[in-house]
């Protein structure tokens, strides 16, 4: 009996043995690709054209690999310096959300690998922000912000579209400009306001003056209407006549005539 002990410790270690193995080539025959992933099939050495869902997925053991990439949105800051049209310098920031497109990302690991940031992102990025620059000016920079965040936008989906990395957004971080350049700015825009208001005050004055001649005129007017009617009822009579009515009967203290006022000593 004690010599079938050794016999069996044999068989138990083998089928420990081949159980670990079955184990090993089982999970060497499958690769489980996480959400927002996609596998990279490669087969000694040579990347397949087949591109792995999320998921589990099977692959020959031993023989076949999977590389595992990620294809969520990703934002990328760069920094650039860049001339405008009118040379100005400008230092510009803007941020980049970007994902690798699922459908090519197997050639993109292919020719470029993991470093596509740095190798492909980046250089992209500060050609697409010179280039736009330099079609407007400093100025122009400012006061167009949208029009040049469009165009850099499209510039750059364009560039990496062809190197299967997807642009789903860019916007302008910042812009700085010289100090020279921000003075002469701040000068502008404070003479702006100031002739903005100047104008309003001229508006302002010439609008009273209108009032006032206005008022005059009617005044005039009023005036003209009385004369004519004083005419129609006889004149410098109608006037005295008017005078008495309104007259208390007390004579002055002084008098520079003997003339009683109202009285016509000559009719």
């Amino acid at each position: 009996m004690t010599q079938l002990l050794p016999g069996i410790e044999n068989k138990s270690i083998s089928a420990v043995v081949f159980v670990f193995f079955l184990f090993f080539i089982l999970s060497s025959s499958f690769a489980i690709i996480g959400p927002g992933e996609r596998g990279i099939l490669i087969t000694l050495g040579k990347v397949e054209d087949k591109i792995l869902g999320e998921g589990l997925s099977f692959k020959k053991p031993f023989v076949q690999e999977v590389q595992k990439m990620d294809v969520k949105t990703h934002k990328k800051e760069v920094s650039e310096s860049a001339a405008s049209r009118d040379l100005q310098i400008v230092q510009a920031v803007v941020a980049v959300n970007y994902n690798l497109d699922p459908m090519t990302v197997n050639k993109l690991y292919q020719e470029v690998g993991r470093s596509y940031e740095n190798r492909i992102i980046d250089p992209s990025t500060h050609e697409s922000v010179k280039a736009v620059a330099a079609r407007y000016t400093a100025e122009e920079l400012v006061t167009k912000r949208e029009e040049v965040r469009e165009d850099m936008e499209m510039l750059l989906r364009e560039n990496l579209l062809e190197e299967g990395i997807l642009v789903t957004e860019l916007s302008i971080v910042n812009f700085d400009f010289s100090a020279s350049f921000n003075d002469a700015i701040e000068a502008k825009v404070t003479a702006e306001q100031n002739a903005l208001a100047a104008k309003n005050k001229l508006e302002q004055v010439k609008f009273e003056a209108q009032q006032r001649i206005e008022q005059a005129q009617g005044e005039a007017e009023a005036i003209k209407i009385q004369v004519e009617a004083i005419n129609e009822q006889g004149g410098a009579e109608y006037v005295n006549l008017k005078a008495i009515e309104k007259w208390d009967g007390v004579l002055p203290k002084q008098m520079l005539s003997s003339v009683v006022p109202f009285v016509n000593i000559g009719e």
